[in-house]
Protein backbone atom coordinates (compact mmCIF):
# COMPACT_ATOMS: atom_id res chain seq x y z
CA UNK A 1 0.00 0.00 0.00
CA UNK A 2 1.51 3.44 -0.67
CA UNK A 3 2.18 5.52 1.91
CA UNK A 4 0.23 9.02 1.84
CA UNK A 5 2.05 11.71 0.22
CA UNK A 6 3.63 14.02 2.72
CA UNK A 7 6.05 17.49 2.02
CA UNK A 8 8.85 18.02 4.17
CA UNK A 9 7.26 19.20 6.85
CA UNK A 10 5.40 15.63 7.58
CA UNK A 11 2.32 17.00 6.41
CA UNK A 12 -0.08 15.52 4.37
CA UNK A 13 -0.89 17.44 1.04
CA UNK A 14 -4.63 17.59 -0.29
CA UNK A 15 -5.86 18.12 -3.50
CA UNK A 16 -9.74 19.63 -4.57
CA UNK A 17 -12.69 17.37 -6.42
CA UNK A 18 -15.31 18.89 -7.75
CA UNK A 19 -18.70 17.60 -6.45
CA UNK A 20 -22.12 18.36 -8.39
CA UNK A 21 -24.03 20.67 -5.73
CA UNK A 22 -26.80 18.24 -5.57
CA UNK A 23 -24.57 15.55 -4.12
CA UNK A 24 -22.66 17.90 -1.87
CA UNK A 25 -26.62 19.13 -0.59
CA UNK A 26 -27.48 15.04 -0.13
CA UNK A 27 -23.72 14.17 1.85
CA UNK A 28 -24.59 17.45 4.02
CA UNK A 29 -28.20 15.73 4.78
CA UNK A 30 -26.81 12.93 5.64
CA UNK A 31 -24.16 14.03 8.09
CA UNK A 32 -26.04 16.59 9.74
CA UNK A 33 -26.50 15.66 13.70
CA UNK A 34 -23.69 12.95 13.06
CA UNK A 35 -20.22 13.55 14.39
CA UNK A 36 -18.52 13.97 10.90
CA UNK A 37 -17.41 17.58 10.47
CA UNK A 38 -17.37 18.04 7.07
CA UNK A 39 -18.41 16.96 3.70
CA UNK A 40 -14.70 16.49 2.62
CA UNK A 41 -14.30 14.37 5.68
CA UNK A 42 -17.48 12.30 4.80
CA UNK A 43 -16.09 11.92 1.37
CA UNK A 44 -12.73 10.76 2.45
CA UNK A 45 -14.36 8.57 4.75
CA UNK A 46 -16.21 6.69 1.92
CA UNK A 47 -13.22 6.24 -0.41
CA UNK A 48 -11.05 4.83 2.23
CA UNK A 49 -13.61 2.49 3.06
CA UNK A 50 -13.87 1.39 -0.91
CA UNK A 51 -10.37 1.22 -1.22
CA UNK A 52 -9.43 -0.66 1.51
CA UNK A 53 -11.86 -3.86 0.31
CA UNK A 54 -13.47 -3.55 3.91
CA UNK A 55 -16.75 -2.14 2.34
CA UNK A 56 -20.48 -2.76 2.47
CA UNK A 57 -21.29 -5.56 0.06
CA UNK A 58 -24.44 -3.66 -1.35
CA UNK A 59 -22.06 -0.69 -2.22
CA UNK A 60 -19.89 -3.15 -3.81
CA UNK A 61 -22.22 -4.77 -5.84
CA UNK A 62 -23.73 -2.02 -6.85
CA UNK A 63 -20.28 -0.13 -8.29
CA UNK A 64 -19.14 -3.93 -10.16
CA UNK A 65 -22.68 -3.79 -12.09
CA UNK A 66 -21.66 -0.06 -12.60
CA UNK A 67 -18.43 -1.13 -14.08
CA UNK A 68 -16.57 0.44 -11.39
CA UNK A 69 -15.34 -2.75 -9.85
Amino acid sequence: MKKQKENKDNKVEYGTISLPQPLIDKIKLKIHGTGISSVSAYVAFVLRQLLSGESDPEVRSRLKKLGYI
